[in-house]
């Protein structure tokens, strides 16, 4: 008989933890399992007494697609587990706040995914590697992205056949827009004169809007715009977006909240624009952004608006150039949204600056906890946090966070 296992809580990775530590995919606190131990990972793992927040997967491709680790839990343990996440974060700086209820982005709602497809001897597969795999699922059903991207899979294993080795895999990164289907290819051949003919000829006849080869643009049927308040941006190809729109939404309506009456706003890490032009319908704006094709894109986005205020784009890296205080001392207002590493240099001269207010939007509740450590021993309040799901069934996390100097609270 093999050994069991008590769950005792969930990781950050969405794996159950028993004590040892020994990890358990797809299991949940509370849980009695069994399994083959090797290392400190569980195998072959089956729930013996399951908990009562254990739910059917509503995805026939959950037990062999890695793209989703929750499914097997109820929607109220998810919210509930992900804002603990971030809660414990901040426990763990000494910090409490006012945290407001969970936005949880619909299914089917995903507006951009990659995807892995490879030639093989029958002909094409793609979809998503399974957990901490080499072996690619197919995901004709999956409830996680929006209908349109699902449909464009057979396109993809075109592209597969027409510019993928025998040898490698492509990710193809597909992203709705405005105007159709944003296609970008890595890892194919070598782009030669007849490869780009053939591939030309393919966005010609899938009504795609535009098709990346290697960040190189082949076809460009129809800008594919993003909007962003009243302003279309032409991101560059593969270029950062939030995952949903409804997602992007909700980030948007608490930054535009906490800024709200600033007459003048910096806007750090501001990537192609989703928060800097909605800013500039009340708000003069300077942004930030450490890659320069996403500072042109934002730029040229905005001179093609009508009614904002002035937007100055800038290229600068934050994490070897911050801002310093003295450029800082004319917004009065923050907007930062740093990748996962965080913003500490950023913030280190933030804590100096003063400015009466930040909104602070991070996919990392251990360094966001990190940095508002910092502001909160340098006199800031965090006044509330929303944490927003728009990774739906993963164990990733985003947010947004108010925070005012002390004494505006006063």
């Amino acid at each position: 008989m093999s050994q069991q296992y008590n769950i005792a809580r969930l990781g950050h990775q969405g794996d159950g933890i028993a004590d040892g530590p020994i990890f358990a995919s797809r299991t949940l606190p509370g849980e009695i399992v069994s399994g083959t131990l090797e290392g400190g990972q569980l195998t072959d793992i089956r729930v013996e007494a399951p908990s009562d927040e254990r739910v059917k997967a509503p995805c026939r491709h959950y037990k062999s697609c890695g793209g989703c680790q929750l499914q097997h839990a109820s929607d109220r343990f998810v919210a509930d587990w992900k804002l603990g996440v971030v809660r414990k974060a901040l426990e763990a700086q000494g910090i409490e706040t006012e945290f407001r209820p969970i936005h949880t982005s619909p299914a089917a709602s995903r507006r951009r995914a990659t995807v892995s497809v490879r030639r093989t001897k029958k002909g094409t597969l793609a979809g998503f590697h399974g957990r901490a795999s080499g072996v690619i699922t197919e995901i004709p059903d999956c409830q996680l992205l929006d209908p349109v991207l699902i449909a464009a899979i057979p396109s993809v294993e075109e592209l597969a056949m027409i510019g993928g080795s025998r040898k490698g895999e492509l990710a193809v990164t597909l992203t709705l827009s405005e105007v159709g289907l944003d296609v970008s290819v890595r890892g194919g051949k070598p782009l030669d004169g007849p490869l780009q003919m053939t591939l030309a000829q393919v966005i010609a006849h899938k009504g795609w809007a535009r098709l990346a080869w290697d960040d190189e643009i082949i076809a460009m049927a129809n800008p594919p715009r993003q909007r962003f308040g009243a302003a279309l941006v032409v991101p560059p190809p593969g270029a950062f977006l939030q995952a949903t729109k409804d997602g992007e939404q909700a980030l948007l309506a608490a930054v535009l909240e906490i800024t709200s009456g600033s007459k003048r706003v910096i806007d750090l890490f501001a990537g192609c624009g989703t928060f800097s032009l909605p800013l500039a319908e009340t708000a003069e704006v300077l942004t930030v952004e450490g890659e320069a094709e996403m500072t042109a894109a934002l730029d040229q986005g905005w001179r093609m608006a009508r009614g904002l205020k002035a937007v100055t784009a800038t290229t600068r890296d934050l994490f070897r150039r911050p801002f310093m205080p003295d450029e800082l001392a004319k917004f009065d207002a923050v907007v930062l949204d740093p990748p996962r590493a965080g913003a500490e240099a950023q913030i280190s001269e933030l804590v100096q600056a003063k400015r009466p207010v930040i909104a602070y939007v991070s996919c990392n509740p251990v360094t966001f906890a990190r940095d508002a450590e910092r502001l909160v021993s340098a006199g800031y309040r965090l006044n509330w946090v929303q944490v927003v799901d728009q990774f739906r069934w993963s164990a990733h996390v985003e947010l947004a966070a108010s925070f005012t100097l002390s004494h505006m609270n006063d």
